[in-house]
């Protein structure tokens, strides 16, 4: 994959490239953002560019290496990713185990999201991590000299599902780095990665994609029209994935629109009602029962959709994109009860349940409490 293959990001491309133009590659870099923003890509490309950089422009060489890359088969370019047991790996699961699936998984879409990863696997109710087995395997591959007598690269993707030991391993080696050896650690959540690696990594943090840039990759990638491109590209909120999953129709916003207008209409009559209180309970019991990773996707669709209700409230109607399956449930009925009184409670109340949900807390109390807050929380008043 070559820089020309990367959405947007023009500027960071510049200064990757002079990196390498000036020689002053650093060891550990830290790429921050949403994955369908182009984490992965980008740091393929970057890759790509570090280890065919020995080679003459255009040269046989130059072509092989770069193809090399592009196959995901260069001997001196490695992956870590989360992983997790499964009916091929009984225990001690590290990358290594799936690295077929991997490559498979990136070539089809390297924008996709773990849950997508962990589902390819058939494991998306367990929870993917980096763990200690991981890191002596890390430790073992940089420890070799290049296959191609360069650079070695070395991409853990999601980074922030490093266990503390494989962390710990990783600091010692940001720490005291191999010679020509580039780390570079790809995260979302840049707050749960340790405070001392992210001290010594070079930091580049990526936007939100342009609705200009996703359309234009839409139409020239997918050959589909202007006008659907323009939409899909505005639903998408800056991830190109989320396109992607607009257009496959593959998502799971279906199930989760009948999973939240159940619970908003049930919350609303829970105050002062007992057996809406017990429904509230029996739907918290549901959602336990999903694997963590729908339960946390669930969670980020709610915070979208009383985001669009907050909108709708306030006569934002021209950034709306939401339109329910469910003909019952309309968006503009529902939106003054999400208000400027509300809304930053209910925001924290779902990003504090999906915090217990990330930790393996128990999803049932943690439906329920959150659930108990809903009820409270969408009767408030709007302030006058």
């Amino acid at each position: 994959m070559d820089f020309s293959e990367v959405i947007g990001h023009e500027h960071i491309k510049s200064h990757l490239l002079k990196t390498i133009e000036n020689g002053r590659i650093p060891h550990a870099q830290l790429f921050s953002g949403v994955n369908g923003s182009g984490l992965l890509p980008m740091a393929i490309a970057y890759a790509s560019a570090i280890l065919c950089s020995k080679y003459s422009v255009g040269s046989a060489a130059q072509l092989a290496c770069k193809n090399k890359v592009s196959k995901l088969t260069h001997p001196d370019l490695h992956f870590v990713y989360p992983v997790n047991t499964s009916d091929y790996v009984k225990k001690n699961a590290i990358s290594d185990n799936y690295a077929e699936g991997w490559r498979n998984f990136v070539l089809n879409n390297p924008y996709a999201s773990l849950f997508e990863w962990l589902q390819s696997l058939g494991i998306e109710n367990k929870q993917g991590n980096i763990s200690k087995y991981e890191a002596e395997s890390i430790s073992k591959k940089l420890s070799l000299k290049a296959y191609e007598g360069d650079y070695k690269v070395m991409i853990i993707w999601m980074a922030d599902n490093m266990n503390g030991e494989c962390a710990n391993k990783i600091l010692k080696l940001v720490e005291e780095p191999n010679d020509k050896t580039v780390l570079l650690l790809l995260t979302e959540k840049e707050e749960q990665i340790l405070t001392t690696i992210k001290s010594r990594c070079q930091k580049l943090t990526f936007p939100l994609l342009s609705e200009a840039d996703i359309s234009e990759s839409l139409i020239s990638n997918l050959q589909i029209s202007e006008p659907l491109a323009v939409q899909t590209a505005r639903r998408a909120r800056g991830d190109y994935n989320n396109a992607l999953l607009l257009l496959d129709d593959t998502g799971d916003d279906e199930i989760f629109e009948k999973w939240f207008i159940s619970w908003v209409r049930t919350a609303f009559r829970a105050k002062g009602n007992k057996t809406a209180i017990n429904n509230l309970l029996n739907w918290s019991d549901d959602l336990a029962g999903a694997g963590r990773e729908t339960q946390k996707k669930f969670l980020t669709y709610c915070i979208e959709l009383f985001r669009e209700a907050l909108l709708a409230n306030y006569g934002a109607k021209s950034l709306l994109y939401f339109e329910a399956n469910d003909s019952s449930f309309s968006i503009s009925k529902f939106a003054p009860f999400v208000h400027q009184n509300n809304i930053f409670e209910i925001i924290a109340a779902l990003e504090e349940a999906t915090y217990h949900i990330e930790r393996n807390g128990n999803a049932k109390i943690i439906f329920t409490d959150l659930s108990i807050k809903l009820t409270r929380l969408i009767h408030k008043k709007e302030l006058v």
